[in-house]
């Protein structure tokens, strides 16, 4: 399990400044979770129990067979397991919900929460287009409630130490990016996995990830990208496995390839990047199996020796997004990876998805939110 710090000091992160505030001193969020496959399992017995600025009233799913799957986890739940979400809000009156279904349900789960007034922390991709993602973040917005995105990548101390060189700009500015994610996902024995099945199961459900790092780190929006998508014949997935791109973010030019199907020695999940300067480069990676354990980052002044980088210490992954998600709501402000900044990251995986589709370049305008051929 990643660590999960106690500590009450302030941690300085991008943007904003989060505090770990003590369980003792708040009355915890009452938080509902809507979703109960596997990963919706995960967040269940292993990181919601570990936030204590947290409160699970309940658990929501219309398949009774994952309400026992999860019986079988966790026996003491038995009675906080419903099949309808207002049976839910009725029984619990929860403050929030989390909302880790599959892909399908996060958009029209979503909407029924905010309509119901509640505060939602949601797993991404958090709608399929930009109009529904613009709907969702106006709809939150009349109701007056929070919307957030887990971009759980975003909440570890590499990927904070490279944001912050990059803002500093102590090499200069940025000019080119290679990212490169491999990882090999075969069939197993039961069967294809669920995201063996996606129509797009590496640009929507996992290079999603890499794009949003990229709006994060480079601090702009991407305006142009050229992305080819392939499935090899031998894959088990239904979907392009592997894709390459070249992505323009002004005076930056990204190169970025990633596979499910990799025969080359994997990576770890956020992928490994290396960062060409004006004055010197940065290599770096983050997020392996064992959660921030391989966060590394090295940089090499043009001419002069690499060194590695102290990392900050913070509460990382989804234990990040989820602290994050009640600390905004009781200080009454907009979270990181809020649904309305969460918009732009939705029209570049867009953006990748129609460039492949086409096999030409799309320019993005509006902040991302518009596609150009």
């Amino acid at each position: 399990m990643n660590p999960v710090p106690t500590t009450a000091a302030p941690i300085s992160v991008i943007g904003f400044t989060t505090c770990l505030i003590l369980a003792e001193t708040v009355t915890p969020i009452r938080l509902l979770q809507i979703g109960l496959g596997g990963w919706g399992r995960d967040w269940a017995w292993r990181i919601v129990p570990d936030i204590k600025e947290v409160e699970l009233v309940g658990y929501v799913d219309s398949d009774p067979s994952s309400l026992e799957l999860l019986h079988e986890e966790m026996p003491k739940a038995q009675e906080m397991f419903f099949e309808s979400l207002n049976e839910a809000i009725t029984s619990t009156h929860p403050e929030a919900v989390l909302v880790t279904t599959t892909l399908p349900g996060h958009a029209p789960v979503t909407q029924a929460a905010v309509e119901a007034g509640l505060h939602v922390l949601v797993e991404k991709p958090f709608a399929p287009d930009v109009a529904t993602a613009q709907e969702l973040v106006r709809a939150a917005a009349n109701k007056g409630v929070t919307l957030m995105v887990s971009q759980n990548y975003r909440f570890f101390p590499a990927v904070r130490t490279v944001a912050r060189l990059v803002r500093e700009a102590s090499l200069g500015d940025v000019y080119e990016v290679s990212i490169d994610f491999r990882r090999y996902s075969a069939a197993s024995a039961t069967g294809r996995a669920r995201h063996h099945q996606d129509e797009q199961p590496l640009l929507v459900d996992m290079s999603i990830h890499h794009f949003d790092l990229l709006r994060m780190i480079l601090n702009r929006e991407p305006e142009r990208i050229f992305c080819e998508a392939w499935n090899p014949g031998w894959s088990a997935f239904a979907g392009p496995s592997a894709a390459v791109a070249s992505i323009t973010f002004g005076p930056a030019v990204v190169s970025y390839r990633g596979s499910w199907v990799s025969s080359a020695p994997i990576t770890p999940w956020a992928g490994e990047w290396r960062m060409e300067f004006e004055r010197g480069e940065v290599f770096w990676t983050s997020r392996d199996d064992n959660g921030a354990l391989a966060d590394w980052v090295s940089v090499r002044p043009r001419g002069g020796r690499a060194r590695s980088l102290r990392m900050p210490e913070m509460r990382v992954d989804r234990w990040g997004t989820l602290t994050e998600f009640a600390n905004a709501i009781r200080e009454g402000r907009e979270p990181e990876c809020s649904g309305r900044e969460n918009v732009a990251t939705i029209a570049f995986m867009t953006a990748a998805v129609e460039s492949a589709r086409r096999g030409a370049p799309v320019t993005m305008s509006g902040e991302g939110a518009a596609l150009e051929a």
